[in-house]
């Protein structure tokens, strides 16, 4: 089979994982052209800027803009191969929504032209990729694609799920190994060709179908270990039994590793991946939808132990009302060090203490701006600033959290074990 070369990209979507893949491809000499709907993102990036966080991302993006190698802009563009890494919510009942991936599919679909690749690197549900594929194919009628015409098709469609962890995806963006998922074949050959521009790890080449369903299955097997986890701090914390020590213990054992706890899972992948499996097979998936309700829950037990803690404040000082009541939230990010809010347990545990009428210090240093239609009664601070408040809870283990400073006041609330680190 013939090596496949593609001199130019368009990527749709520049969040978290398409601006750093586009910026790696254009690090490699490829002309990049990103797309995105955000205008902000797109001026920033022009202007050699970046509107995420995430380490070294800063320096490609100004030195492959610098050279040319990467513009954006908010509509695609000709090129010779496609990547949608757009947004995959699902919807109030957990039912996939593929609304991002179709609108992308609409906007390129003009652009197609025979011997173009389109991958779909979001995250999706089984069968999306072909999805896709059919929606093209009622764009361009002019054009085959691989449902119907197969190895011989105009266009090639492939999946490749991103598997990057947050802070350090430039990194393993190149060291990782790929699954790549193609259509057909020809399909799956193209899309590895075109990944082996930067890919230093295996290109493991499947169907779509099985690339797709990988992708889920990686998440929810570590969604499954973090609901043990955090099931067993639940029980501990009715015991009377501190979790990190146990923890710490059982992980002597040779063949135990369990996971840490904390106020829930968030992130686009882990907190959302699990509830398509379950929305395809909701009678088998039994062990996985007990996983996603257990962590969805904790943001609730969390909520609940704050109440407890306010309870316990009021009574001892009883000059003050609920709504005078300070509560300091250390992290709102749904994981350490990074700024990224997306399904984040500490956000949606923050709101609805704020909901309740408490007042709110929220310390975040990977962010100078909240999140708009957040509560007035949320606030934006730092450690300092926060330190006299009447309750602290521990929300995010970020770097800059100092526990010895928190360990001082008498309303705590752990929900990470950083009062505990030393087990």
């Amino acid at each position: 089979m013939n090596h496949f070369k593609f001199n130019s990209i368009c990527v749709i979507g520049l969040g978290y994982i398409g601006l750093p893949t586009a910026a790696t491809f254009a690090a490699h000499g490829i002309k990049v052209t990103g797309v995105d709907v955000n205008p902000y993102a797109v001026d920033m990036i022009n202007q050699g800027k970046v509107h995420i966080i995430e380490p070294d991302l800063d320096a490609i993006v100004r030195e492959v803009v610098k050279q040319g190698n990467l513009t954006a802009t908010d509509t695609p563009v000709p090129a010779d191969v496609y990547i949608v890494a757009v947004p995959t919510p699902f919807k109030e009942d957990h039912e996939p929504d593929l609304k991002y991936i179709e609108a992308a599919s609409q906007a390129l679909a003009p652009h197609l032209k025979p011997g173009n690749l389109v991958i779909l690197e979001s995250t999706s549900p089984v069968g999306a990729t072909e999805k896709m594929s059919e929606w093209l194919s009622k764009s361009r009628p002019d054009l085959s694609f691989p449902q119907d015409a197969s190895e011989q098709s105009d266009i090639m469609i492939a999946h490749c799920p991103e598997r990057v962890l947050p802070g350090k995806v430039l990194q393993e963006l190149i060291s990782n190994d790929r699954i790549v998922g193609g259509i057909t074949p020809r399909c799956a050959k193209a899309a590895c060709d075109l990944y082996d521009i930067f890919v230093q790890g295996e290109c493991l080449i499947t169907n779509a179908r099985t690339a797709e369903m990988c992708k889920l299955t990686e998440n929810s097997f570590r969604d499954v270990n973090i609901a043990f986890a955090n099931e067993l701090s639940i029980i501990c914390d009715k015991l009377n039994i501190n979790v990190w020590e146990l923890v710490s213990l059982a992980n002597h054992h040779p063949r135990v590793n369990i996971l840490q706890p904390g106020p829930g899972v968030g992130g686009h992948c882990i907190a959302v991946d699990p509830w398509f499996i379950v929305s395809s097979s909701p009678n088998e998936s039994r062990l996985i939808r007990a996983a996603r309700e257990i962590n969805d829950g904790k943001p609730n037990w969390v909520i609940a132990k704050v109440n407890e803690k306010v309870i316990e404040f009021l009574k001892e000082n009883p000059e003050k009302t609920i709504n005078e009541i300070t509560i300091a939230c250390y992290g709102l990010a749904f994981k350490p060090d990074i700024d990224d809010l997306r399904e984040s347990p500490a956000l949606s545990i923050v709101t609805k203490l704020a909901n309740q009428g408490l007042k709110i210090f929220a310390i975040e240093p990977n962010i100078s701006v909240l999140p708009k239609n957040l509560s007035e009664r949320i606030m934006l601070s730092n450690t300092m600033e926060a330190i006299n408040a009447d309750i602290h809870l521990l929300l995010v283990n970020h770097k800059e959290f100092n526990s010895d400073l928190i360990r001082s006041n008498k309303y705590i609330i752990d929900t990470i074990g950083l009062l505990t680190s030393n087990y």
